[in-house]
């Protein structure tokens, strides 16, 4: 009996009195003391083909002049526990496995959530909004809002292109560069140039982020924009109820470390409002196919008479309704706009 050399002979005495019980009572008892008698065998890391050596040495000592065919079937059985055993401890291996790493893509979740702003934008002269939801555990979005000592609003939306964990670590470069250079917070364009020497330093060549940088200036009620290669947003007109394209041209971050980037501007009167975003707004699939920019514009206008964080809200759930509740893609939307 080979298995007793591995196990307590106690194991293998338990086992042949349930077994002995079984064969000669059926009770519903015996099979409640296999039920514990398996817990058992997990707390010893008993293997599926050790059980049925114990279960083969013991039937063959209580059953006396078996067959030979049900001998020969033990054999054959015992061979296929063994195949099935070294399937279950690859299985086995494999869920630890899957456990560490969702264990660790939750701390690398939690991560990316601290890098983020987590205290709310209230400044007089302006109404914001910003809604960041992950197609997953991880995003590649990140965004950004500060006020400065002058009060100048500054803004951001970036896509690293890339998840997981490599695009939570990239998050973290870019929040604490751009706490870095306060000074570049009036110029967006700056800024990105700086940024960009950063990046590039510091990424992959095969990782690269997109990113638009926006600066409000209560005084002026101008707002200054740039962007690295970053999906236009939108500016709304409150005058023509139009809007148009935050359009400006610049290379993602990280590409080159030479590269300058061409700043924009534009009044806001009273109910004009800016919009910037991820693709993953612009992106949405409804059948298949993309939606325009037109629909995204239109379906913003439909709720601009709500508070900015409450427009950005219904955008999502919206959006988020005729994808079926199932993002394809991070989904970042954030909102500026100037009080009457």
């Amino acid at each position: 009996m080979p298995i007793i050399e591995k196990y307590e002979i106690s194991m293998y005495q338990l086992y042949k009195e349930m077994l002995t019980n079984y064969l000669r009572n059926k009770s519903e008892h015996t099979l409640y003391s296999a039920q514990q008698f398996s817990k058992e065998m997990m707390v010893k890391d008993l293997s599926p083909e050790e059980m049925v050596s114990l279960h083969i040495s013991v039937f063959k000592e209580i059953v006396e002049d078996l067959p030979e065919e049900v001998i020969d079937s033990f054999d054959l059985l015992l061979e296929v526990m063994i195949g099935y055993g070294l399937a279950h401890r690859e299985h086995l291996s494999l869920r630890d496995r899957q456990r560490q790493l969702e264990s660790e893509l939750n701390v690398a979740a939690r991560m990316q959530q601290s890098l983020l702003p987590s205290k709310e934008l209230k400044v007089d002269e302006v109404d914001f909004g910003v809604t960041s939801v992950p197609a997953g555990k991880m995003s590649g979005d990140y965004y950004h809002y500060i006020v400065d000592e002058q009060g100048h609003i500054g803004v951001a939306v970036a896509d690293v292109i890339g998840k997981g964990i490599p695009a939570a670590m990239c998050m973290s470069m870019i929040k604490y560069a751009m706490d870095s250079i306060p000074e570049q917070r009036l110029q967006p364009a700056a800024l990105l140039e700086n940024l960009n020497r950063v990046v590039e330093r510091n990424i992959d060549s095969d990782m690269f982020i997109t990113m638009v940088y926006g600066s409000y200036d209560p005084k002026s009620h101008r707002f200054y924009f740039a962007s690295a290669g970053h999906e236009p947003g939108f500016f709304y007109e409150a005058a023509t109820n139009t809007f148009h394209d935050l359009k400006t041209k610049g290379i993602v971050l990280g590409v080159s470390p030479k590269v300058q980037y061409h700043e924009s501007s534009l009044k806001l009167e009273p109910g004009d409002f800016v919009v910037l975003l991820s693709d993953g707004v612009t992106e949405t699939r409804v059948n298949g196919e993309f939606i325009e920019r037109k629909d995204v514009s239109q379906l913003i206008g439909k709720y601009k008479h709500l508070p900015a964080q409450l427009m950005a809200e219904q955008v999502f759930r919206e959006l988020e309704r005729m994808q079926d509740f199932q993002l394809k893609d991070d989904f970042t939307l954030l909102i500026l706009r100037r009080n009457v």
